[in-house]
């Protein structure tokens, strides 16, 4: 038998799960009728927002925010009962899943057990003597980890998922919110129960040191100046020497690529609304360059003008009413295409330094993006149109694109070797894996 490794971290994709949203009744149960869907799709990690109940004091809308726990060792009633997600937890794993969980370390709610047992574990503010609210939001309290025992604290209640529950990992909510060196306390610790995977929510273009204990972080730049782009106009050559920078932080980590994840679709619009028709090309970029695919709930469907409410009940249109069902939803071959691709082809593993990654010289290289990603014999060639012009005629003139390739979408089969040109409609996307 060999020992559990995480190298299926280089191959997965993650689908965060907003579970009060994904169907009528927000629960562990219902939600576990959508995993043959998923499992079809291609989806390999589930990460299911904040489980843990929600604090009363101060609470937002009629639900509150997911995001002011109450007890870092119960679970939100709202969802069902720990045993519901014990059970959740392992249908999954029979079914090939990886279930990380969000954790959220900066802060509580008001009322959280701790405020009660362990007021020595907050922050206080100077002017009111109470606790410190966090920076903006005013459900939150924000913890102190100058203290060695919310430390101890904090990790035994992480411990208590990967024991009771059987979890694979944690997307830690505002990782660098938290100083740096208790990740490098906590990781050692929990890895030892079980290796996990760890994505935290931070740019490691501006944390670079996170990227010694995540495996993956967010590419926030990379969102924001994408929609910068696509909305001003901006010069495709400004998204290329984005893409240096990051890649200039080598293989000991990974970026998550995305288009849109439960804070942008609620507080700052769809993929649609921030992208317009650039967000299809922007998926298949996040399902082939170095790193692992993330996708929110609903983006299948997909979700063109509906943002998701934060605090209140605001099902998820599933069309029938059912989110188990493929029928209707737009995108779900789309994304079935592209998860299965990342997953299966070694050319697209991410983090991984026997992979190279080509950037591709054409005839429209101002409105073109086209590389090529290799692992020994294995490639993935993508081409795409980041611009609305119709019709565009592009030729690949670089020597890296040689032999015959099959197109993921239509099947077509073609061979590079002499014939490199092609045509591209607005926005439009080719993507090939070669024989």
């Amino acid at each position: 038998m060999t020992a559990e490794t995480t190298d299926w971290k280089h191959t997965t994709n993650i689908y965060e799960v907003n579970l009060r949203q994904y169907t009528p009744e927000g629960t562990f149960n219902a939600f576990a009728a959508a995993l043959p869907r998923l499992k079809d799709m291609g989806v390999g990690t589930l990460w299911f927002m904040p489980i843990t109940p929600i604090a009363k004091e101060k609470m937002k809308g009629t639900l509150g925010s997911y995001y002011a726990c109450s007890d870092y060792t119960a679970i939100n009633p709202e969802f069902g009962s720990l045993q519901d997600f014990q059970n959740l937890v392992k249908q999954a794993h029979g079914m090939g899943f990886k279930v990380i969980i969000d954790w959220v370390a900066n802060h509580t709610g008001w009322d959280h057990v701790w405020t009660r047992t362990h007021p020595d574990y907050y922050l206080k503010d100077s002017v009111t003597g109470t606790f410190k609210m966090a920076s903006g939001m005013d459900d939150i309290i924000e913890l102190n980890y100058g203290n060695p025992e919310l430390r101890k604290a904090m990790i035994d209640a992480m411990k208590f998922w990967v024991q009771q529950a059987d979890i694979d990992g944690f997307r830690c909510d505002l990782a660098s919110w938290v100083e740096l060196d208790f990740w490098k306390e906590a990781r050692p610790q929990l890895d030892a129960v079980k290796p996990l995977f760890w994505l935290g929510e931070y740019d490691e273009l501006e944390n670079p040191d996170y990227g010694k204990v995540f495996d993956a972080s967010y590419s926030w730049k990379w969102m924001h100046k994408t929609e910068d782009f696509f909305k001003k106009q901006q010069p495709l050559s400004e998204l290329y020497d984005l893409l240096l920078q990051y890649n200039t932080i080598g293989d000991s980590s990974m970026r998550a690529w995305f288009t849109s994840n439960h804070d942008e679709n609620s507080w700052n619009g769809t993929e649609y609304e921030k992208y317009g028709d650039l967000a299809k090309p922007l998926a298949v970029f996040s399902c082939t360059w170095n790193g692992i695919p993330l996708m929110y709930s609903g983006q299948e469907i997909p979700l063109k003008e509906k943002r998701l409410q934060f605090f209140d009940r605001d099902p998820i249109p599933w069309p029938g009413n059912n989110a188990a069902q493929t029928d209707g939803l737009g995108l779900f071959h789309f994304y079935k295409t592209l998860l299965n691709l990342h997953t299966g082809n070694p050319a697209l593993r991410g983090g991984d330094p026997a992979v190279t990654s080509f950037k591709l010289t054409t005839t429209a290289d101002d409105k073109v993006f086209a590389y090529l990603r290799k692992n020994g014999n294995d490639e993935v060639l993508v081409v795409l149109n980041f611009s609305g012009a119709s019709n565009l005629p592009v030729t690949i003139t670089d020597a890296h694109v040689n032999g015959s390739f099959t197109d993921v979408f239509s099947g077509t089969v073609r061979d590079f070797s002499n014939a490199k040109s092609m045509e591209l409609q607005p926005y439009g996307y080719l993507v090939y894996e070669k024989h």
